[in-house]
């Protein structure tokens, strides 16, 4: 594959742009934290929610839905489009509790919620933990699918991908800060779905594929169609299907999906104008991500079982590749070399788009922890607004470098999915509680975050997962497990659940001070902070400072009207593509209807978002 030179006219004349907009802004985001890490908390819903689609338009994620559709069909995508539960929960409820919060970053919430050391403790620990730990595994996934790209469609090596890539977003990262990354993702976001929707429209229309009446009728793929699972397979429709749907969605914390909100979600929800637009922006980030983004992806992974169908196929195609980085995951990339010129540029500057989009969130986002939640509050509280500035870009700086050469260690983005995902088992429902039920402490926290890895840890990483689950174990032995494979994961979290309620239990109570703060800031109401408020009225302290009833349960009613709203418009766009007119028909009215009815209960929440 050669680039043309109206390719690259394309590619550079998009990374100058973008590098424009980075230098634009960096003397305004340079004033001070809140300016740096919030873009002074004024942004409005539409860019906000075009900042969160970007950002999550990852290199990684095509790569990712290719792997998944050509190891388990369409079908398999449901381990991650169960979030949507996750994400329409924190539109209709946590949206605006964390804007009132008035926090700059979700882990200063522990501060305001607890109290104490424990509290102190916490807040430092995840936000190394999160903003460095988590943080370069997430960065290194979507670094090593850029490496894979490099490698099949510019013929460069993994170092010279790394340097090239890595060089170009943290200068615009660290000098733009969250302004930078905000104004840029509005231009990403739109280069990215014109080149996702171009590639897949021509690779379709390839004559090997033939067009998608050839294509979803072609032995390779007819198998792989199915949005639902095969029902007769118990273990699959249990593995993809049934643990994501009920357990994994308020179970597990994952960057971007986190049970309450929390992360670069946060982050945004954070920098809107008011409650209104924490709640617009995120609604329209879901519709995005989950109803009509997949698609384009999905048709590319299904072509690609026409034209590469085995890794065997790939590796032969493409023999210069690194053995390591071999997988199915490649094909996406191996698709895109068969796209004409000026659509190449086009495409190549929209992964270029998808890979900073998401880099620059994560940079940003989690130096945001490391001045916020650890320099300045365990190292240096005295610093001043501009020191803090420098030590966000210096971070930004090393963040990019460590997940950098994490990444040429990697070989798969499937492979870090699934261990984020095991380490953050089962501390999904405490990031739900503590909004609404006051016998939540630090303790609860902090037991649910270690058990949940240490656990992951042992099922995953020893022997004694393969002998429970099966699997090969570390002394290559492969073991047939007392417990079915899909219930590692169901494991893990009824083990941390039982483990951080009964140190709620045994421990004491957040005293009546920080409880009583907490409640005044953020109002969340409900039964779980009944005995709370009973308890300031008799003691003549005022805490409940709006008037307005408890607003969870039509929450609740909105985010299942929104589940049905947008998997109605999943299920429909597959079937209109798939041919299927009757049942397309009936699912886009189903939409309609729901779209209405949200709009209703929407008026009575929160009324107009603008």
């Amino acid at each position: 594959m050669q680039l043309s030179t109206l390719d690259y006219v394309i590619i550079f004349g998009f990374f100058a742009l973008v590098l424009a907009i980075g230098i634009w802004v960096s003397r305004k985001s340079g004033k001070d934290t809140t300016e740096f890490f919030l873009s002074g908390r004024n942004m409005p819903w539409w860019l906000l929610g075009f900042s969160m689609v970007a950002t999550t338009f990852s290199t990684d994620t095509p790569n990712l839905v290719t792997d998944i559709v050509r190891t388990n069909g369409v079908s398999g995508n449901w381990i991650w489009w169960a979030f949507l539960l996750t994400g329409l929960l924190t539109v209709f409820v946590y949206a605006k509790l964390w804007r009132r919060s008035d926090v700059k970053t979700d882990m200063e919430f522990y501060d305001l919620r607890y109290g104490g050391k424990p509290a102190h403790f916490l807040r430092g620990f995840r936000s190394v933990y999160l903003g460095i730990a988590f943080n370069i595994m997430a960065m290194s996934a979507v670094t090593l699918a850029a490496i894979k790209i490099g490698q099949i469609m510019l013929g460069l090596s993994p170092v010279e991908t790394v340097l090239i890539g890595g060089t170009v977003t943290v200068i615009f990262s660290a000098g733009g800060g969250f302004r930078g990354v905000v104004y840029t993702d509005f231009v990403l976001f739109f280069v990215a779905i014109v080149g996702a929707v171009g590639a897949a429209y021509y690779l379709v229309n390839l004559p090997e594929v033939g067009g998608v009446s050839a294509l979803i009728t072609h032995e390779n793929v007819v198998g792989k169609l199915s949005i639902l699972p095969d029902f007769s397979d118990t273990e699959a429709l249990i593995g993809i299907l049934v643990i994501p749907l009920a357990v994994q969605w308020w179970s597990a914390w994952y960057p971007g999906a986190e049970p309450g909100g929390g992360g670069y979600i946060a982050q945004r929800m954070l920098a809107a104008k008011n409650e209104n637009h924490a709640i617009g922006a995120t609604f329209f980030f879901n519709i995005m991500h989950y109803a009509l983004r997949p698609w384009p992806w999905i048709l590319v992974a299904l072509a690609s079982m026409v034209v590469f169908p085995d890794v065997a196929s790939i590796q032969e195609a493409f023999p210069n590749i690194e053995e390591s980085k071999l997988g199915n995951d490649l094909a996406y990339s191996a698709m895109l070399t068969k796209l004409p010129s000026g659509l190449l540029g086009l495409v190549m500057a929209s992964l270029g788009a998808a890979y900073m989009s998401t880099i620059s969130t994560h940079l940003n986002w989690g130096s945001s922890y490391v001045v916020n939640d650890f320099y300045k509050q365990q190292l240096k509280p005295e610093a001043s607004e501009k020191e803090l500035v420098l030590v966000g870009r210096i971070t930004t700086v090393v963040l990019m470098v460590a997940s950098a050469i994490f990444a040429l260690y990697l070989t798969n983005a499937l492979q870090l999915f699934d261990i984020i995902l095991m380490f953050g088992a089962g501390t999904g429902l405490i990031f739900i509680l503590r909004w609404f039920w006051w016998r939540i402490n630090a303790w609860s926290e902090i037991s649910a975050m270690f058990s949940s890895g240490i656990i992951s840890i042992l099922f995953s990483m020893t022997s004694l997962g393969p002998y429970l689950f099966g699997g090969v174990d570390t002394f290559g032995v492969e073991a047939e497990g007392i417990f079915p494979g899909w219930a590692r994961f169901p494991a893990v979290v009824l083990i941390t659940t039982i483990v951080w309620l009964s140190v709620t239990f045994l421990t004491r109570p957040e005293s009546k001070a920080t409880l009583y703060e907490f409640y005044k800031q953020t109002q969340p109401g409900g039964p779980g902070w009944k005995k709370i408020i009973e308890s300031s009225r008799a003691e003549d302290v005022q805490i409940v400072n709006r008037n307005e009833e408890w607003t969870v349960p039509s929450g609740i009613l909105a985010m299942i009207l929104g589940c049905i709203l947008v998997y109605g418009c999943m299920f429909a766009t597959g079937n209109w593509i798939y041919g299927n007119y009757t049942l397309a028909s009936i699912l886009t009215v189903l939409v309609v209807i729901a779209a209405v009815l949200l709009k209703l209960v929407w008026n009575r929440l929160r009324g107009d978002i603008l």
